[in-house]
């Protein structure tokens, strides 16, 4: 087992729980089965475990981490550092972001609650099937799908005397059949899930090619999976591709733009997008609507207990 501890001294704010419980990845799960019910607090102190992909580390690597007294303590299968900085986006500097973005009283709430949460750079095919996922579904819901699909098709890695599952490759996952997904609860989003793996398997398309494109040219790039519109798109550009001005609009982003921006509210989605982008900010506009719709989430969650 390798250990490591990175320090956060010098990475400014970083909240590990906000960040991997926001709704923008669904690749890691709390070691005590508590994801998504745990009021959020700074940091929090739970473990966290992902299963790297073999594209990142050689084979599939299990990490696990925790935040702790300013650091961040990792124990994996291999020497993760880099890969943690990466998948976590640690090398951002958040407080220029922050201060990049626009200063609105609903904006600097969602700061305020959650200083700390930063994006992530999950590996783009498990972000690419998450969010086709995802359509019409609480985020507790879509974990438990990736998860279901980890163990039922994915590789299994031993660690610390326990089994985990990689999240499947396009391969494996193209092998799935229709059934076999709707038996996971997928619902309407199997044949989806299948296709889409089938595409990327066959070296048709993979999320990747969009990279190095204009924005808006990407976004429409991945529209050619099957079940991705323009929301989940921006999702996979924003959550794993890195473009950081992508704005995902779902109900959530739609209802507070409709009550707070009203004039950002255009007719169709791409007009609304390059709306809301000029708003929040050009270049970091996909980091402000995070924290919305994070800050959104939690408040609505609370109301309703």
């Amino acid at each position: 087992m390798e250990r490591g501890v990175i320090s956060l001294d010098s990475v400014g704010a970083f909240d590990l729980q906000s960040t991997v419980e926001s709704g923008q990845s669904y690749a890691w799960s709390r070691e005590d089965g508590q994801m998504y019910e745990q009021t959020p607090t700074y940091g929090g102190d739970a473990w966290y475990v992902t299963v790297v992909p073999a594209s990142m580390t050689g084979s599939p690597a299990v990490v696990r981490v925790r935040q702790r007294d300013g650091r961040l303590e990792w124990e994996s299968t291999t020497d993760v550092h880099d890969q943690l900085v990466r998948l976590l986006r640690l090398d951002d500097d958040l407080a220029a972001i922050m201060n990049e973005t626009a200063d609105t009283s609903l904006i600097q709430d969602a700061y305020d609650a959650y200083r700390g949460l930063r994006l992530v750079r999950d590996p783009p095919f498990s972000s690419l099937i998450s969010f086709i996922c995802s359509a019409q579904m609480r985020v507790s819901r879509i974990h438990d799908m990736q998860r279901s699909l980890a163990r039922t098709f994915g590789e299994s890695v031993e660690f610390d005397g326990r089994t985990y599952h990689a999240f499947p490759t396009p391969e494996q996952l193209a092998s799935a059949t229709e059934t076999e997904l709707r038996d996971l609860k997928l619902g309407y989003r199997a044949p989806y899930v299948v296709a889409t793996a089938e595409m990327v398997a066959n070296e048709e398309i993979h999320p990747t090619d969009a990279v190095g494109m204009e924005y808006e040219q990407a976004r429409e790039h991945l529209t050619q999976f099957v079940g991705v519109g323009q929301k989940v798109a921006d999702c996979v550009l924003l959550f794993s591709l890195g473009y950081l001005q992508a704005v995902p609009l779902d109900t959530w982003i739609r209802g507070a733009i409709a009550e707070r921006f009203p004039d950002c509210d255009r007719d169709s989605y791409a007009e609304t997008s390059r709306a809301i982008r000029e708003r929040f900010g050009p270049a970091h506009a996909g980091y402000a609507q995070t924290y919305v719709f994070h800050y959104l989430r939690e408040a609505d969650a609370v109301g309703r207990g």
